[in-house]
């Protein structure tokens, strides 16, 4: 790695909540004698309230990620936008919360892990599909049995940072109703003004969200209210075309074998790369560890197009009586 791939965040201090204030709630929760809700606040005491804010060094942080992740250009264009006003006021990483929109398969969670990965500030996915009430994010009452916090408070409470990337996957498949609607928070959290004192109802203190750099995804925009869509960049991402696919594959490759001791030649194969680069991004990886398995079984030490064909069986192959 040379000097000019070296990208070291910068950060600032900055306080997320007041001491004082859990001081003050853990007072006035003492009568209900809620040992868990106790805990949580003497570790709120015990950690502070101070994050490390970060913010990029350089504008081009990012750039990685064309490489990383090629059918998401259109959005990396935007994100160097806000990271180039940052650097240019030597302030933390922002950027209006994003929607991914495409088809499954095509590498949406990834980029999300990868941007955080670049950025330096930390990742927290959260899948909406098995979400069935709004508390999972902003948490339930004290008041009810195994209650806890959401994952917005514990996230920034047990984290260093004040801005890390949170990830709502599949926002378009959460579940619940009118009473327990897993989308209810997002109208408080994806508002700059509104996050900064955001209160969860476990934890009942005033905690600053607004920091919180959120990616969603979903592959239909349909199901999402139109008062949340209005609060994000909405971007439809393509499935990679058989060159974006090919250098996927390559690097893929290139990374599970600089991982590993196995002995497979650093250079791909390009006839198994072009039969690899078929198959959707996610699916990627899974068929390269079976193919490698496959080249051991068969004591070779480098990989042929019957390594990758076993995989592509076995996913047609149906289980049952």
């Amino acid at each position: 790695m040379s000097t000019t791939d070296i990208c070291i965040p910068l950060a600032d201090a900055r306080e997320i909540y007041r001491v004082d204030d859990v001081d003050r709630a853990l007072e006035e929760s003492a009568p209900s004698r809620n040992e868990a809700l106790a805990a949580f606040y003497e570790r709120m005491k015990k950690l502070g309230g101070t994050r490390f804010l970060l913010k990029p060094s350089r504008s081009d942080a990012i750039d990685p990620l064309y490489d990383r992740c090629p059918n998401f250009g259109e959005v990396i264009d935007d994100l160097k936008k806000s990271l180039a006003l940052a650097v240019s006021g030597n302030e933390p990483v922002s950027f209006t919360p994003i929607l991914l929109l495409g088809e499954p398969g095509i590498g949406k969670t990834h980029f999300a892990k990868a941007l955080a990965e670049q950025l330096g500030t930390g990742y927290q996915f959260v899948s909406m599909s098995s979400l069935t009430a709004g508390w999972i994010l902003s948490g339930a009452s004290a008041q009810w049995n195994h209650a806890k916090p959401g994952k917005v408070a514990q996230t920034l409470v047990g984290g260093e940072v004040a801005n890390p990337v949170i990830v709502l996957d599949e926002v378009d498949k959460a579940g619940g109703d009118g009473r327990y609607d897993p989308m209810g928070a997002l109208y408080e959290l994806l508002e700059h003004d509104t996050a900064r004192r955001f209160r969860d109802e476990y934890v009942d203190v005033a905690i600053d969200a607004s920091h919180i750099l959120w990616v969603t995804t979903a592959n239909d925009e349909r199901n999402i209210p139109e008062p949340i869509l209005n609060r994000m960049n909405v971007y439809t991402v393509p499935r990679p075309d058989a060159d974006e696919s090919f250098g996927i594959a390559c690097r893929l490759y290139r990374d599970i074998v600089g991982a590993h001791d196995w002995g497979f030649p650093h250079d791909p194969p390009a006839e198994v790369m072009e039969r690899l680069a078929s198959l959707p991004p996610r699916e990627q990886r899974r068929a390269l560890m079976s193919a490698f398995g496959n080249a051991k079984l068969a004591q070779r030490d480098h990989l042929e197009i019957d390594d990758l064909d076993a995989f592509r069986a076995n996913r047609k192959r149906k289980i049952g009586f």
